[in-house]
């Protein structure tokens, strides 16, 4: 760490503690040349996931666009908003898991599916219809097919 008063590039952590709201760290530092103190705070590095979209477009990850699909699909369904939220923070934590900086919007979108799945099996078949853009009935049945053959297994 360079020194704010001599600028000499060695400095030694005299004390450590955490901040009063546990966000960073507070160092006290001493100059190896001058001899002086300073402050300075430890903070970690959050970088932002990003979400690359069908269009190819690029946009932040937004756990609110995720609870809002998720509300729309469970309306007038059994659903708690706290298991929706639980949901939501399963994935987040999933994604966190993953360590990458930018995910597509297609992986967020069977995730999304996973959950909806063991949440509620109308909710599924209503984003699922949105997400995959059915075409005809036959996509449609096609997809209510595939969800009955997996509840059988």
């Amino acid at each position: 760490m360079r020194c704010p008063y001599c600028q000499h590039q060695e400095s030694k952590v005299v004390d450590s503690r955490p901040t009063e709201e546990g966000a960073s760290i507070r160092r006290r530092r001493q100059c190896m040349a001058c001899g002086r103190r300073f402050t300075t705070y430890e903070q970690v590095e959050v970088v932002p996931m990003t979400v690359k979209k069908k269009s190819g477009g690029i946009e932040v990850f937004d756990r609110n666009k995720i609870l809002k699909g998720l509300i729309k699909s469970c309306e007038k369904r059994p659903v708690s908003l706290e298991a929706m939220e639980k949901a939501v923070d399963d994935i987040e934590m999933t994604l966190e898991a993953k360590m990458v900086k930018q995910i597509s919007s297609e992986e967020i979108g069977e995730m999304i599916l996973d959950r909806l799945k063991d949440l509620d099996e109308v909710a599924y078949v209503r984003f699922a219809s949105v997400y995959r853009r059915f075409q005809d009935i036959d996509s449609f049945m096609a997809e209510l097919e595939e969800l009955r053959k997996k509840k059988t297994d």
